[in-house]
C-alpha cells in the first residue's frame, strides 16, 4: 500500500487550502458536500486524521467516523425527503478511490430517480451553499 500524501485535496480541505461546503464538523470528524454530486444533497464524510484507507484508520476514528456518517446521513434524509440513501466507501484505486484519504459518501435517494454518472456534472455555487445549509439545519434539529 502507498503512503498517506498529505498534499491530496482533503487534507488541503482540513487545511483551509480549498474551500468547502462544510455541513458539520466537530473535533475528530468533517463532512462537506461533494461539488461533483450524484444526487442533491450527496455529502462527504472524513476523519481529521491523516488516513489512506479504512485499513489504516484507528478503530476509534473508524467508529467517530461511523457515527457521524449516520447523523448526516439521518438529517441528509430528513433535509431532502429521501425515500431512502447509498452509503458508499471506496479503497484504493482498485477498490475505485480517486481521493486518497479515507471517506464515506452518503447520497440522499428518491424512489424511481437514477444517480448521475460520477465525476460528470459540477453544481453551482448557489446551489451548493443552499444544500449545505438544509442539511446543516437538519443537523441540528436531529441533536
Amino acid at each position: 500500500m502507498t503512503a498517506y500524501d498529505p498534499n491530496n485535496v482533503f487534507a488541503k480541505i482540513l487545511r483551509g487550502e480549498l474551500p468547502a461546503y462544510k455541513v458539520y464538523e466537530d473535533a475528530k470528524a468533517f463532512a462537506f458536500l461533494d461539488i461533483m454530486p450524484r444526487a442533491p444533497g450527496h455529502t462527504l464524510v472524513i476523519p481529521k486524521a491523516p488516513v489512506r484507507t479504512i485499513l489504516d484508520i484507528a478503530p476509534d476514528d473508524l467508529s467517530h467516523l461511523i457515527k457521524t456518517t449516520q447523523k448526516i446521513a439521518r438529517a441528509a434524509v430528513k433535509a431532502f425527503a429521501a425515500d431512502g440513501l447509498t452509503i458508499q466507501q471506496f479503497n484504493e484505486p482498485a477498490g475505485g478511490q480517486v481521493v486518497f484519504h479515507v471517506h464515506i459518501h452518503i447520497i440522499p435517494r428518491k424512489i424511481g430517480v437514477s444517480l448521475k454518472p460520477p465525476a460528470s456534472f459540477k453544481e453551482e455555487a448557489a446551489a451548493l451553499a443552499e444544500h449545505a445549509k438544509t442539511i446543516a439545519v437538519a443537523i441540528k434539529e436531529g441533536e
